[in-house]
């Protein structure tokens, strides 16, 4: 999977790299992965398409880089002092992101690729590994607070909490709102008091 350059952060490869992951993330939002061309990105971060070609050589590697960009962003996890609120703040944030209307667009499309791109299914497998291990302190904090039982695998806690939501966007196509991540983080919260997902590491 091709990689920007060497030059300090900054530098002119690196602006050059960010003109061109930004243009394919709003040309993926725009017009989906299978409309998605090198031209077309390249046309759009005013960047020469024989530089884009050189370094991402397809649609595959511009999305796939796009995609792994999202993981030098600062997110932190939800830390409102208890387990139920966390998982509740995840799954929300989740809603929020695949359902309103200035937001929507490019996860789904970002999903959607990845249906269609084994590059673009490894990239958004990356991303959401390390959001698993940002979230690590939060099943730490629970199990300090008597919230869940040691041995605790937090990431089938997020699994299980944002699953549900998954469901309903992409499966049975149903509505969803934040009230449903209310029920669902609620529910988790107390499998996990239960010990439901000890064990799984």
């Amino acid at each position: 999977m091709a990689t920007s350059g060497t030059q300090r952060p900054g530098g002119r490869t690196e602006r050059t790299r960010q003109a061109v992951l930004h243009a394919t993330l709003d040309l993926l939002a725009e017009r989906g992965f299978s409309a998605l061309t090198v031209d077309a990105v390249a046309e759009r971060s005013g960047v020469h398409k024989t530089t884009v070609y050189r370094r991402w050589s397809s649609p595959d590697g511009l999305v796939a880089a796009a995609l792994q960009m999202g993981a030098e962003d600062d997110w932190k996890a939800p830390d409102t002092g208890s387990l139920e609120d966390d998982l509740y703040e995840i799954a929300a944030e989740v809603v929020r992101y695949f359902t309103e209307p200035t937001l929507k667009e490019l996860p789904t499309a970002s999903v959607l690729a990845a249906f269609q791109s084994p590059q673009a299914a490894e990239a958004l497998h990356g991303f959401y590994q390390d959001r698993h291990e940002r979230m690590t302190p939060i099943m730490e904090r629970a199990v300090a607070r008597g919230e869940a039982p040691a041995g605790t695998d937090g990431a089938e806690v997020v699994r299980a909490v944002c699953g549900p939501v998954f469901y309903r966007l992409f499966l049975s196509r149903e509505g969803v709102t934040v009230a449903d991540a209310r029920v669902t983080a609620r529910a988790v919260a107390v499998a996990v008091r239960e010990g439901a997902f000890v064990g799984r590491v």
